[in-house]
């Protein structure tokens, strides 16, 4: 056996690093565990039983990776934020459906296995996992010499949850005069990096430069201090600290505030998630046919990540707000007597949001599933 491993060894595959890692990360895994879980780490598979109450239980399913946002972090050598844009990406996708996330994997490749540094990776994931409630039962960790470089690594994943076939959201819920409730992102999440980086190379910017001092530069002093006014969070940060933001996790949120509709006697009608395509691609997926949105971007900020990177690339704020989530993370259709509880619960759990449009016949909108303009005098 120890011939095989240095013989594997020289072929730039590192077992006893793989093996240093899993035990980096194993007290970060156990630490998402969910009474359902059984088993620990190490098994072949991870087995998970299903949380007793349910009449009708369905599972819901959802994968994806991070993109090029992982380049960012590779550059700075920071893996402790990427792994909860992971499980954002995922178990806010399942959530659309009313399904709370119950399990996670992940599926970490890189160039050369580093233990401290996937370790540290891991630890991301199981951070978010922890946030959104599911427990990391698994995963795997591939060491990919000569096809990846020593320091590029990539990262997927897959979250499964929960959810009463008669609770489960489908996207046919909606009616004519529901309010679009937008509920604010933690900035670019994690779409849009390909421009990101083409931006990057093309200006030349140091991730390391402090980000005030990036967007007074790219906006004049008088507009970047007024982009970055309501952002307190990134005033002593870098324009790599920002751009490396995880997104937000908002998963137990949206469940919590069904919970609350509920009780006040009303209803959640749909959950679009705000990711790929951004407001334009996306908010018709919560809606059925023959209904689209309008929204109005009067009504909610776009944050300062946006205008720089707008400013950089000369993009209008509609090629941001359909490239970017425009400040959006999540968006929540409800029936008019619910916006103010809706509103309130995400208050509670310290979340802006914004009633920013409205659910009309796709008639009234020209055949189309989304538009953007004022609001009739009725939603305001």
């Amino acid at each position: 056996m120890a011939d095989a491993k240095r013989s594997y060894a020289a072929a730039g595959v590192d077992v006893a690093a793989g093996e240093r890692a899993v035990e980096l990360m194993r007290a970060a895994v156990e630490s998402t565990r969910r009474p359902e879980v059984l088993g620990a780490i190490g098994g072949f598979a991870g087995a998970v039983a299903l949380p007793g109450g349910y009449r009708d239980p369905l599972l819901v399913s959802a994968t994806d990776g991070v993109g090029t946002k992982t380049a960012v972090a590779a550059a700075l050598r920071r893996f402790d934020t990427i792994g909860i844009d992971l499980v954002a990406m995922c178990a806010d996708d399942v959530v659309c459906t009313g399904a709370a996330p119950l399990f996670f994997l992940d599926y970490v490749a890189v160039g050369r296995l580093d233990p401290v540094d996937v370790a540290e990776l891991v630890g991301s994931v199981a951070a978010g996992c922890r946030e959104a409630g599911c427990a990391l039962v698994g995963g795997e960790t591939a060491e990919h010499p000569g096809l990846m470089e020593p320091d590029e690594f990539d990262i997927a994943g897959f979250c499964v949850g929960i959810v009463e076939r008669e609770r489960l959201l489908d996207g046919s819920a909606a009616r004519a005069g529901d309010a679009v409730v937008g509920i604010a992102s933690s900035g670019l999440h994690a779409n849009g990096f390909s421009l990101v980086r083409a931006l990057l190379a093309e200006y030349d910017l140091d991730l390391g430069r402090p980000y005030q001092a990036q967007l007074r530069r790219t906006l004049g002093d008088a507009e970047g201090e007024l982009a970055l006014g309501s952002e307190p969070e990134h005033a002593l940060a870098t324009l790599g600290e920002v751009l490396l933001t995880p997104t937000r996790i908002y998963a137990p949120t949206v469940l919590r505030l069904r919970e609350a509709l509920d009780a006040a006697g009303t209803s959640l009608r749909g959950v679009a998630h705000i990711t790929g395509g951004g407001l334009p691609g996306n908010v018709p997926r919560a809606i059925p046919a023959g209904l689209g949105a309008r929204l109005d971007p009067a009504r909610w900020p776009l944050p300062s990540v946006m205008r720089l990177l707008g400013a950089l690339g000369g993009l209008e704020d509609g090629e941001l707000r359909s490239t970017f989530n425009g400040g959006l993370g999540m968006v929540v259709i409800v029936a008019p007597d619910g916006v103010d509880v809706a509103r309130r619960e995400l208050a509670d759990a310290g979340l802006g949001s914004w009633v920013v449009g409205e659910v009309v016949a796709s008639v009234e909108l020209g055949g189309r599933r989304y538009v953007e303009g004022p609001l009739r005098e009725a939603s305001r």
